[in-house]
């Protein structure tokens, strides 16, 4: 097991194997999952026990993370990369946090439970899911509309620079734009909820 200390980076066994380790256990170092998914994705599936506090609303969390044990903060995303950005930003304050790479694709891939909601409602597509469905909406509609003034083709052609952007600089302008959507957004009282949770973990005596 690849210790958290001087580590960036649990692989989805390793964090599985953590994670069942502590459900017996009453050891307050244990991990702590934060999800920087929007509401619907965690909705959808997310790992046991983990707390969702979008990636645009982390600076919300910081002074809960702070209070958590060092080096015992895990990051997921849908694939990796918000998790990794999320992780730089929380270096950037002084918290020590890990990424899981793959994120919960590759923890269900890997065969892993993913818990869901009885009677949420919130369930959505994945971020990446929606970044593609509307990147491809935008580039057929400006080739559609080309078809009666060429000029509408530049569209099209803003969206395929966009994308090889993001590709280079591994951000998405597209994703951080969808992710304030009403139905991206989390709800106040679910917030609070999980900041109140993150309090008490952090106020838990060491044992």
């Amino acid at each position: 097991m690849t210790p958290p200390h001087g580590s960036l980076a649990l692989d989805v066994d390793e964090a599985h194997a953590r994670l069942t380790a502590s459900t017996d256990s009453t050891d307050l170092t244990d991990l702590t999952v934060v999800d920087v998914r929007t509401p619907g994705e965690y909705a959808a599936g997310h790992l046991p026990g983990a707390l969702n506090i979008p990636l645009d609303r982390l600076d919300s969390a910081l002074p809960a993370l702070r209070r958590l044990p060092g080096g015992q903060l895990l990051v997921v995303c849908a694939s990796g990369a918000r998790s990794q950005n999320a992780c730089r930003v929380l270096a950037e304050h002084g918290i020590l946090a890990m990424t899981l790479t793959g994120g919960t694709q590759g923890w269900a891939r890997r065969g892993h439970e993913l818990s869901r909601p009885t009677s949420s409602p919130r369930a959505t597509w994945s971020m990446e899911r929606q970044v593609r469905f509307t990147a491809g909406s935008i580039v057929l509609l400006g080739l559609g509309l080309g078809l009666l003034r060429p000029a509408w083709q530049l569209l099209s052609a803003g969206v395929a620079g966009g994308l090889v952007f993001s590709a280079l600089s591994n951000t998405c302008g597209m994703a951080a734009l969808l992710a304030k959507l009403p139905h991206n957004r989390p709800r106040p009282a679910d917030l609070e909820a999980t900041l109140a949770a993150l309090a008490r973990r952090g106020q838990a005596p060491v044992t």
